[in-house]
C-alpha cells in the first residue's frame, strides 16, 4: 500500500488539489472523472442512490437516445454505425436536455464527462447558464497496472493489455488538462481508486459527510 500511495503522490504532485473542508456545505452536484477501470460509475451510483439524486452518464444517455430512436438517437447512431465519435454538440444537447428534469434540482452526479479540456470549458459555461455549477470534481486515481488487470478482467473481445494500455495513455495525455482546469477552480478532489469498492465508498461517505 505504501508503494501505491507514492505512486500515487507522483501522479498529481504538480497539483495543487482541494481538500473537503468541515465547514463547507454538503455538495450535491459532483463529477466524477477517472480511467476506465478506475470505478467511478460503481461509485457514482452508490452514492446517487445513498442522496437520491440522478446518476448522469453519457454514455447511457447515448445508449437511451439511440434505444427510443428520437432525432438526436437517430443521429448518434449513425454516428456510431460509422465508428465515429459523437460530436460534443449533441452530447451537450443531450446533457442540457437531461439536466433540465425536475429530478435534478436536488444535485447530480455527472460520470465520465467531460474528457478534454474542450468539453470541461464548454459544460461549464452549460452549468453556469443552468444556474448549477458544480461542487466537486471527484478524481479516481489508480496505478496503470491495477487498471490494465481490472480491464482485462472484464474480458471484451478487443482488449489485450497493448490495446488497453494505449487506451490509458491517450486518457492521460487527454485528462491531465482537465485536472489543471478544475484545479484552477479549486474544487479537485482526488480519491484513492486502488481500494475495493466498500473502502472507497466509505471514504466518500466519510470525506463528503454523505
Amino acid at each position: 500500500m505504501q508503494a501505491l500511495a507514492r505512486q500515487n503522490s507522483k501522479q498529481t504532485s504538480h497539483l495543487q488539489l482541494v481538500q473537503p473542508s468541515t465547514s463547507i456545505e454538503v455538495p450535491r452536484r459532483l463529477i466524477f472523472l477517472g480511467p476506465p477501470g478506475a470505478g467511478k460509475g460503481t461509485q457514482a451510483a452508490i452514492l446517487a442512490d445513498q442522496w437520491q439524486i440522478p446518476h448522469i452518464s453519457t454514455g447511457d444517455m447515448l445508449r437511451q437516445a439511440i434505444a427510443e430512436k428520437t432525432a438526436i438517437g437517430l443521429q448518434v447512431q449513425s454516428y456510431v454505425n460509422s465508428g465515429e465519435l459523437v460530436p460534443d454538440l449533441l452530447i451537450l444537447y443531450l446533457l442540457e436536455t437531461r439536466l433540465s428534469q425536475p429530478d435534478t434540482e436536488r444535485g447530480w452526479i455527472l460520470d465520465g464527462f467531460p474528457r478534454n479540456l474542450a468539453q470541461a470549458e464548454v459544460l461549464e459555461e452549460l452549468l453556469q447558464r443552468l444556474n448549477q455549477p458544480c461542487d466537486l470534481v471527484v478524481h479516481f486515481e489508480v496505478t496503470p497496472q491495477l487498471l490494465v488487470e481490472r480491464m482485462l478482467q472484464r474480458r471484451r473481445q478487443d482488449d489485450t493489455e497493448e490495446i488497453i494500455r494505449k487506451r490509458l495513455e491517450i486518457y492521460q495525455e487527454q485528462t491531465l488538462p482537465v485536472l489543471n482546469f478544475y484545479q484552477q477552480h479549486q474544487n479537485l478532489y482526488p480519491v484513492n481508486g486502488n481500494l475495493a469498492v466498500e473502502s472507497v465508498a466509505r471514504i466518500l461517505q466519510i470525506s463528503l459527510r454523505a
